[in-house]
């Protein structure tokens, strides 16, 4: 079990403790990545829930402004936010589909990994091949994270990624 400090019951969410949120997601990314643990788009997002979700360890959400009036968009992200609160996968939500692009080596136009089609940013799942084996202090500390915003009832905490 664990225990929480009355200032993390209380939802201190400063600006330096969603900073640390925001490194510790970006700390994760770039590592998971060239492990090869990562996987990007709803759709694929989706197959991969469907096939192996025991080993996805956090389910990334990112929108931008426009991306809100999308309502396919939006039923995608139901979906998925149901299906990763029914299996214990935490999830974050994000601000910037570009800023994401940008951490996972796709520059900010497009968010294009090794020169290829652009992606779709809007889902990232990051995946564990041996749950034991990936000690991450970084996911860590956004495991830990999304377990203190669930006892606030914020089931679907969101991050603003700093801009670079």
């Amino acid at each position: 079990m664990f225990s929480m400090t009355f200032e993390e019951l209380n939802g201190d969410y400063s600006q330096e403790r969603m900073d640390t949120v925001a490194k510790a997601l970006e700390e994760v990314l770039t590592s998971a990545l060239p492990q090869g643990c990562i996987t990007v788009g709803v759709y694929e997002a989706a197959k991969s829930l469907n096939v192996d979700s025991d080993n996805v360890v956090l389910c990334i959400l990112a929108t931008d402004e426009d991306d809100v009036k999308d309502v396919a968009l939006q039923i995608h992200f139901t979906l998925i936010q149901a299906f990763c609160c029914e299996n214990d996968i935490n999830i974050l939500r994000v601000n910037s589909t570009r800023r994401l692009a940008e951490i996972l080596g796709g520059g900010g136009g497009g968010g294009k990994l090794s020169g290829a089609e652009p992606l779709d940013l809007h889902c990232v799942l990051v995946t564990s091949p041996h749950p034991a084996s990936w000690k991450d202090p970084a996911l860590g500390k956004l495991n830990r994270f999304c377990r203190e915003s669930r006892c606030m009832d914020q089931w679907i905490p969101i991050i603003n990624l700093p801009e670079r």
